[in-house]
């Protein structure tokens, strides 16, 4: 009888040739959202020609794209990316203290 490996990925992130976790969902959405544009545009009464050169471009693009976030910021790189963005790396704090609270030394203390 023979024995098959169930759940050998478990806790691994998915992955499907090259393309990791956010950007498998990235790429797989926008070929859909390129298809559909093609689709609505042919519906619509484009010119076949036309169709095809936006559909092979932007699936070129979204191709390329795609692979290169991978490349460039790897698995979680996107939430890397908009993290780097929202913190600064320091604060300038101008004229925060209020007068009632600065600090004032009295003369009688020793």
């Amino acid at each position: 009888m023979t024995n098959y490996n169930i759940n050998k990925g478990i806790g691994r992130t998915v992955e499907f040739k090259g393309l990791k976790a956010q950007y498998l969902f990235i790429f797989a959405g926008g070929l859909l959202g390129v298809l559909i544009l093609v689709m609505v545009m042919y519906m619509a009464g484009a010119n076949s020609y036309i169709c095809l050169f936006i559909g092979g471009g932007g699936a070129a693009i979204i191709i390329w794209k795609t692979f290169s976030l991978n490349g460039r910021y790897g698995e979680h790189g996107l939430m890397k990316l908009g993290a780097k963005k929202k913190h600064p790396k320091f604060i300038i704090c101008r004229k925060a203290i209020h007068r009632s609270l600065r600090f004032t030394p009295k003369s009688d203390v020793i």
